[in-house]
């Protein structure tokens, strides 16, 4: 018998399919290739707040249309779904969270919940023009670092946990679209979660961007693992006070960003051909997720 893994997952890209549900299914992929998950979606972006107080008082409490009044109806609501990855049985339901931003209620709520992992993925939203729901989404961050569970945010999710963490968001002015070689510091060519692939110059990961806000100081409880020309704050690494590393991580680009799921949203409209030529570069994601689902089962 495999493996069964417990995650949580902030789904801020549900209304785009294939960067969305699909970029989700890339995520836990690893995983699923070791035994059955269980994914626990997040939309704070479109929950009630009395969605979020019945949350704290109940636990894991199931998310209904009723508690999304902003739900992007373009992408019809469930509440649950199975898949089969890898040959096992991977299980997404959607529950809703607290969204007051209380540190320590919180940590009580996300510590009830019993998971292996915190993903935070992308958005369309922008920590650069906050709003009140990313409170919750920072405390969640923080409840999830400081126990030790292993913790990877990705693009928005990266901009959010270093902005949980103390650090300067800023916006530019132009998209920034491209597939691009990471620059590895000493401490990012030693990191785990970049020793499964490196396909770039000088033995570099090569990586897929697209955002216009960018983490511009890294946050005091960080290290610095790598950077690109046009973003100086690209991967992080969370150290606790001790400056022991924790199993916490924070990426600028997109590891989920599979081939298949770039060219599907071509073909549905959710990106333009411009942006479609900017991404053909094969890149390194899928061995970094991998790196990270290891750290997940071996936890």
């Amino acid at each position: 018998m495999g493996a069964h893994t417990r995650v949580v997952l902030l789904d801020l890209l549900v209304e785009r399919s294939e960067f969305g549900h699909g970029g989700n299914q890339e995520m836990v992929r690893p995983l699923a290739d070791s035994g059955s998950v269980e994914v626990l979606l997040l939309t704070p972006q479109m929950q009630s707040h009395e969605a979020g107080e019945r949350a704290q008082s109940e636990g894991e409490a199931l998310l209904t249309e009723d508690d999304v009044p902003h739900w992007d109806d373009d992408f019809g609501f469930w509440q649950e779904c199975e898949l089969q990855m890898g040959g096992n049985p991977v299980t997404f339901r959607r529950i809703a969270m607290p969204l007051h931003g209380d540190d320590e209620l919180t940590a009580q709520w996300f510590n009830g919940l019993g998971v292996d992992a915190l993903y935070c993925g992308g958005s369309r939203r922008n920590v650069s023009i906050w709003e009140d729901w990313m409170e919750g989404c920072a405390a969640l961050m923080r409840a999830s670092v400081s126990s030790g569970t292993p913790t990877l945010g990705i693009c928005f999710g990266h901009q959010l946990l270093c902005k949980a963490l103390g650090a300067t968001i800023t916006r530019a002015d132009s998209l920034s679209n491209g597939v691009w070689d990471l620059d590895l510091t000493a401490e990012g060519r030693s990191d785990r979660l970049f020793q499964a692939r490196r396909t770039g110059a000088d033995d570099s990961p090569v990586v897929l961007f697209t955002h216009k806000d960018h983490v511009v100081t890294v946050p005091d409880c960080c290290t610095l693992l790598g950077s690109t020309e046009h973003n100086p704050v690209t991967a992080v690494r969370v150290y606790d006070g001790g400056g022991n590393a924790l199993p916490s991580w924070g990426v600028q680009f997109h590891p989920e960003a599979a081939k298949t799921r770039v060219e599907r949203a071509f073909e549905w409209g959710h990106i333009t051909e411009e942006e479609m030529d900017s991404f053909q570069r094969e890149h390194d994601g899928a061995g970094i997720l991998a790196s990270f689902a290891s750290v997940v089962l071996e936890n």
